[in-house]
């Protein structure tokens, strides 16, 4: 009877979150290398290990890049940013991005986010020169704990030739809009950035 329950409990808690048991994750979750069987955790009682968002799939095309000189506190790196997707989906638009330290050490733990403890990507913008209008990364809620829909950057002290790949979602702009400028802390800005 507690399998059954546990069973039953499990399979209405995947299908609230858009998953039924067996199913692949997707919309920029990534699986954990484990083949979930609900069967096995109804008996063991465990729950499969909760996924960490990443960057939505993408092409490996560039679609603007640049070199930038990136450090704080008189260290200073070189880095190249690749920007290889900016692409609209619905009344979201999602833009992905490389970096690649290409000399010295890059800071991209604490550079790129709203404010001193935020290690994610969250400061990014799209800058809308048309309709003369800024979109700030989605939030996943309201208040002081809405969670950026972005890439975490904790931990990325970057070496030469060492690389990271993120991604930021926002609102999209009107549908007339088909070139958008990307601001970036560190980084600064990417102009007439095609949107597909």
């Amino acid at each position: 009877m507690r399998k059954t329950i546990a069973l039953a409990v499990a399979a209405v808690a995947l299908t609230g979150c858009g998953m039924l048991p067996g199913q692949q994750g997707g919309g920029g979750e990534e699986q954990t290398g484990q083949t979930a069987q609900p069967e096995r955790a109804a008996t063991t009682g465990s729950a499969p290990a909760e996924a960490q968002p990443t960057a939505p799939a993408q092409e490996a095309k560039v679609i603007a890049s640049r070199e930038v000189k990136v450090g704080a506190g008189g260290q200073y790196g070189k880095a190249r940013v690749d920007i290889t997707a900016l692409k609209r989906q619905g009344r979201t638009i999602s833009l992905n991005w490389t970096v690649t330290a290409t000399d010295g050490k890059v800071n991209l733990h604490n550079g790129m986010g709203g404010g001193t403890l935020d290690f994610t990507v969250s400061a990014v913008s799209l800058i809308d020169p048309v309709n003369a209008k800024r979109y700030r990364v989605a939030r996943n809620g309201t208040g002081e704990d809405a969670k950026c829909v972005c890439s975490g950057t904790q931990g990325q002290f970057l070496d030469s030739g060492d690389a990271s790949t993120l991604y930021a979602v926002f609102a999209a702009p009107p549908p007339d809009v088909t070139k958008i400028n990307v601001e970036m802390p560190m980084m600064g800005v990417f102009t007439d950035v095609p949107i597909s």
